[in-house]
């Protein structure tokens, strides 16, 4: 515990879910953490929940100025340390059935929203000599195809290579840059998903939140040989079906 005293964190998408479960963590080591959404209901009462470490500030991702403007409120409070990109959705439909429309909103909130985040945030972690911790959520579907999710795919993918270019760009400068590809977590994005699903996993059952959360957290707090790099929490899902051998 303790472990982020002093260090301040601004999570998008942490109302709920994955989010929230970074956003509890994040406090409970001693971080002030900003945390983003558009579901301002769930927003306001986590951070009447955990005090005044938490705050919450209304925030579209794929819109630069509501991104400035939650860089406004971390920077009151020091200066942002920790950037987790976390929001995303998902919108079902293979490269037939997915409307162009859906298509783009889908890449614009999971790999625009991404990039705002870092657009907006690098620029003062380069200036301070303290470094900082950039932390994109991308998904095992930034690893692999998966059936009727094209957007999701395209998007998770992309953000998995747009973190290697910004580690890149940031190499030197004391800030770290990587990305976490979760598997199959109980969050409302997978609610109702049948529990057969991850029968055959080295891992037999789906993750929680909290497993993402203590990634989140090795990456800001311990890995600081690390940059460019991936994480996987997916229950050994990207191994494939275990099968028996007789």
């Amino acid at each position: 515990m303790g472990r982020l005293s002093g260090k301040v964190a601004l999570v998008s998408g942490g109302a709920r879910g994955l989010g929230e479960a970074q956003v509890r963590s994040l406090v409970a080591e001693g971080a002030g953490v900003v945390f983003g959404d558009l579901l301002d209901d769930e927003g306001k009462a986590l951070q009447e929940e955990l005090g005044e470490r938490a705050t919450y500030v209304h925030l579209d991702v794929t819109q630069q100025e509501q991104w400035a403007d939650a860089v406004a409120v971390a920077d009151r409070l020091g200066g942002v340390d920790i950037l987790v990109n976390n929001a995303g959705i998902a919108i079902f439909g293979g490269i037939e059935e997915m409307s162009p429309a859906d298509f783009r909103r889908i890449v614009d909130v999971n790999l625009t929203g991404v990039y705002l985040g870092m657009h907006t945030v690098l620029p003062g972690m380069r200036t301070r000599s303290r470094g900082g911790v950039v932390i994109n959520i991308s998904s095992t579907a930034g690893m692999m195809g998966y059936a009727g999710l094209a957007g999701y795919v395209a998007s998770k993918w992309g953000v998995r290579g747009l973190t290697k270019a910004a580690a890149m760009d940031f190499a030197g400068t004391g800030v770290r840059i990587n990305s976490i590809h979760p598997g199959p977590i109980r969050t409302p994005m997978t609610a109702g998903l049948p529990d057969s699903l991850y029968a055959g996993q080295a891992i037999p059952r789906i993750g929680e939140p909290d497993e993402v959360a203590r990634a989140v957290l090795y990456l800001a707090v311990d890995a600081t040989y690390t940059t460019g790099s991936e994480l996987v929490v997916d229950g050994g899902a990207l191994l494939g079906p275990v099968l028996a051998v007789e």
